[in-house]
């Protein structure tokens, strides 16, 4: 494992383009709206839809494709490896949801695998995956102080929005120390690349989590004093630096955010079946 391959991370990224201009809040409620529409629905159509609209949010934020890339591979492997496993532990799942069974390949015991539970298994995993992009717009456009302020403004306690902003901040900073770590390590003789059996490589790859752990709790420990010496939480109340009010195209997003909400809402009430299958 090179130092290239570290290049990627997640946090705020300033490209100053339109959805940078939103309000945290705004932005906050888009995300949260987003996961409750995923949450009601097993439309495929629906799920399609949103994955494109992600997409394509992301594409707006102008950060560049090689950023997040990694991140996409590496959730959708992930996702294909839940899948198996959803396949093993109940092979006939998908049969059972939609009450109908088509057989695409015969296996041995109950593993047969069905048009049905193929469908259930894709339509879970892309739900899975939906989520991801618009989660990655909102660190992507969202500066984490403009994040704390927004949180408080809507009545998150001052202390907690700060704890998320400081957590945020320091994300990018684990993955310094990491690349760091490892590269002292590698320097002392610890192999982690391909040629190393599996087994070894996460053995290998645990020694540099140890102190990466101990690293992560000397830092908080010394912003944790730092803050303390500066009177942190002393008041009730805090102004902040970031925070700016709704604008236009705010209200117009959070307008249209909750009709939307409200459509993803009522279809699931009026919806009988749980899941669209249209064959």
């Amino acid at each position: 494992m090179n130092a290239s391959k570290m290049k990627f991370g997640i946090s705020y990224v300033d490209t100053q383009s339109p959805l940078h201009d939103l309000n945290g809040i705004t932005k906050f409620a888009l995300f949260m709206a987003w996961v409750t529409v995923v949450l009601t629905t097993f439309d495929l159509r629906l799920i399609g839809l949103l994955i494109i609209s992600g997409l394509m949010l992301l594409k707006m934020t102008r950060v560049p494709v090689k950023v997040y890339k990694p991140l996409l591979i590496g959730t959708g492997s992930v996702l294909l490896l839940n899948a198996l496993f959803m396949f093993l532990l109940a092979p006939q799942q998908g049969s059972e949801y939609i009450g109908s069974t088509t057989t695409l390949l015969e296996l041995p015991g109950s593993y047969s695998l069905t048009q049905e539970t193929l469908f259930y298994l894709v339509t879970v995993t892309l739900k899975y995956f939906s989520m991801f992009p618009i989660a990655l717009v909102f660190v992507f456009t969202t500066h984490p102080t403009e994040f704390a302020a927004s949180l408080n403004r809507i009545g998150v306690p001052y202390k907690i929005a700060y704890a998320v902003s400081l957590t945020l901040r320091y994300l990018p900073e684990v993955k310094n120390d990491f690349v760091n770590i490892m590269h002292a390590q590698q320097a002392r003789g610890l192999d982690i690349s391909k040629n190393t059996p599996l087994m070894q490589r996460l053995q290998n790859v645990a020694k540099i989590l140890g102190p990466l752990i101990f690293s992560s709790l000397d830092r908080a420990d010394e912003i944790s004093n730092a803050m303390t010496l500066r009177g942190f939480g002393r008041h009730s109340s805090r102004t902040w630096y970031s925070a700016k009010p709704l604008g236009r195209n705010d209200k117009l997003c959070l307008t249209a955010i909750a009709v939307i909400v409200a459509l993803a809402i009522a279809k699931r009430w009026i919806d009988t079946e749980l899941f669209w299958y249209p064959f």
